[in-house]
């Protein structure tokens, strides 16, 4: 396989995990904004503590999403490694994400509904773009052995191609 054809499997497996991972987060916005909504409707919780009950909610969610769908195909072999990283990782994004709408709420004083779902909303948005990185890189780890066995069959193909056709061998 050459250069350009190795980098365009890669881009298409890339393009690939984001809309998965786009789908599963998705559905896990829904969840996170319908249960602080719903705790913040229906109850006196102040306004960041709703945001951190609904967060850890859309966390529960989002790893079975991640783990059985977005990264099914990734190594499962250190589960009791995996979960605490994806904890980790979750609780450095819950702190990002609920930080901006705490900043929000108690340094400018916009507690209002509106207000309140657009700095929660914003929060999601820049721990999104943490969680990726962290979940790809360190948490849904790829096999080893695929990418061994890819780098073996694309050094075959080009040995292939390279050699000359012997004639009555």
């Amino acid at each position: 396989m050459s250069e350009r054809g190795a980098l365009r499997v890669r881009l298409n497996r890339l393009a690939r995990e984001v809309a998965k991972f786009g789908a599963v987060g998705a559905m896990g916005l829904l969840v996170n904004m319908a249960a602080f909504n719903l705790l913040r409707q229906t109850t006196e919780i102040p306004v960041v503590r709703a945001s951190l009950l609904a967060t850890v909610i859309a966390i529960l969610f989002n790893y079975v999403g991640f783990r059985y769908f977005t990264y099914r195909d990734r190594d499962k072999s250190g589960r009791t490694r995996e979960l605490s990283l994806f904890l980790l990782f979750s609780a450095i994004g819950l702190v990002i994400e609920n930080g901006v709408l705490y900043v929000a709420t108690y340094g400018f004083g916009w507690d209002g509904p509106l207000q309140s779902n657009v700095f929660k909303f914003l929060g999601i948005a820049v721990a999104t773009l943490f969680r990726f990185w962290s979940y790809r890189t360190w948490v849904f780890q790829a096999l080893p052995a695929r990418e061994a066995v890819q780098t073996a069959e694309s050094f075959l193909e080009q040995r292939r191609t390279e050699q000359p056709h012997r004639v009555g061998s």
